[in-house]
């Protein structure tokens, strides 16, 4: 194994997209929200979503990569129009929360600036929108993705130890939990591994020309790296909560995670929050506007052509509608029922590849991989629909 190439370049690139891309602004209310409703057993959550996780995200980036195809591409050929749909509930649901990142981008820059959220969000724009005019985009995007999310853990760790956690209770509710709650599970590993989210690292190694059974060693272990480094973060969070709310503290339901870090350490914490929110938000922007368009790619010559151009037009377009509409709950709302959706339809279509060994390079699939693959599709299928029937 070339440990260098592991350790320096797209593969760990890659792993800090899709990690980055995760670690949203949902992610860090989520994460601080549920640790005030189960406390220590949220441990528990985490330990659980992040088995589940690495199950999806070993299929989808070991098959797009010995397939040589991007998931729309490979999925067409599985089912004939089944990539189109695919492209359109991954372009759809990535329009809708690259609105929601925007927002969280300008309200990072009016907590460090005292800016309005629409000024914060216009140049958070213009900031990601620089990444790809650079001619090594790819490599801009790397770079970006690994400085930020390693300033965003950093950080949040000072925070944490701020907080003066029970460790001793955090640790012991992970493997006992005093309560188990599905529906929060289910709503972790959509939010970790959903809709464009699962896609972002597997399409930059294609980008990268890093693919096939050759390199399948350094694919694996940088999907799993990129679900480590997402729940490395959601693990920091959770202790820094946890040592909030152990006080007794409430966190409120408008912004949980900017009372953890102001109670934590005070208007330094806030601080910090701020620029968390934003290297979470941005990140988020740059990832979600880069996998969005990738689908695109098999719609016309046009957009392979334009690539880079038409990433900005999404950005910009996704800044538009947030600065004129604002940030709609009910777009939100819906993009979280079709997201919710997504992960088990493109896992499925992606699992039943595996069927079709032509399309495979005769690359055998471990059955043990299979299954946890349908069990997952199963078990999101099962809490999607009824996600789609609550929001009807």
């Amino acid at each position: 194994m070339d440990v260098k190439r592991l350790l320096s370049g797209p593969l760990v690139g890659a792993a800090f997209l899709m990690a980055t891309s995760a670690i949203g602004p949902g992610f860090i209310t989520q994460t601080t929200k549920f640790t005030e409703q189960l406390k220590g057993s949220f441990g528990f959550v985490i330990l659980i979503s992040v088995l589940l996780d690495i199950g999806v995200q070993l299929n989808i980036w070991r098959l797009i990569s010995v397939s040589k195809r991007y998931g729309q591409d490979l999925a067409n050929q599985v089912l004939p129009g089944a990539g189109h749909f695919l492209t359109l509930l991954i372009l759809l649901g990535g329009l809708a929360f690259n609105i929601g990142n925007i927002a969280g981008a300008g309200l990072g820059f009016q907590v460090l600036f005292g800016w309005s959220v629409q000024t914060g969000a216009v140049v958070s724009c213009l900031i990601a929108s620089i990444i790809f005019m650079v001619k090594e985009a790819g490599k801009a995007m790397d770079a970006f993705a690994k400085v930020l999310g390693f300033v965003m853990i950093v950080l949040t760790l000072y925070v944490a130890f701020q907080a003066d956690p029970p460790l001793t209770e955090a640790v012991g509710k992970t493997f006992f939990p005093d309560q188990i709650n599905e529906l929060i599970i289910l709503t972790i590993v959509g939010g970790t591994v959903g809709g464009y989210i699962s896609f972002a690292g597997a399409h930059r190694l294609l980008d990268a020309g890093i693919s096939g059974k050759e390199n399948l060693k350094q694919v694996s272990q940088s999907s799993v790296s990129a679900i480590l480094i997402a729940s490395l973060m959601r693990s920091i969070l959770f202790v820094a909560a946890l040592g909030v709310v152990w006080q007794g503290i409430s966190l409120g339901n408008d912004n949980p995670a900017a009372v953890v870090f102001k109670t934590a350490a005070g208007i330094v914490g806030y601080k910090i929050f701020g620029l968390v929110l934003w290297s979470a938000a941005i990140t988020s922007v740059v990832g979600s506007a880069f996998t969005s368009v990738s689908f695109a790619k098999s719609i016309h010559p046009f957009v392979e052509k334009n690539f880079r151009q038409l990433i900005i037009a999404f950005i910009l377009f996704s800044t538009i509608l947030f600065v004129i509409v604002g940030q709609p709950v009910n777009v939100l709302v819906a993009a979280g029922a079709i997201n919710g959706l997504v992960l088990p339809f493109a896992l499925a279509i992606i699992l039943s590849s595996t069927f079709k060994k032509n399309l495979l390079n005769d690359y055998h699939h471990p059955v043990w991989l299979s299954v946890v693959g349908w069990l997952v599709v199963i078990v999101m299928s099962y809490m999607g629909v009824r996600g789609v029937i609550v929001w009807l």
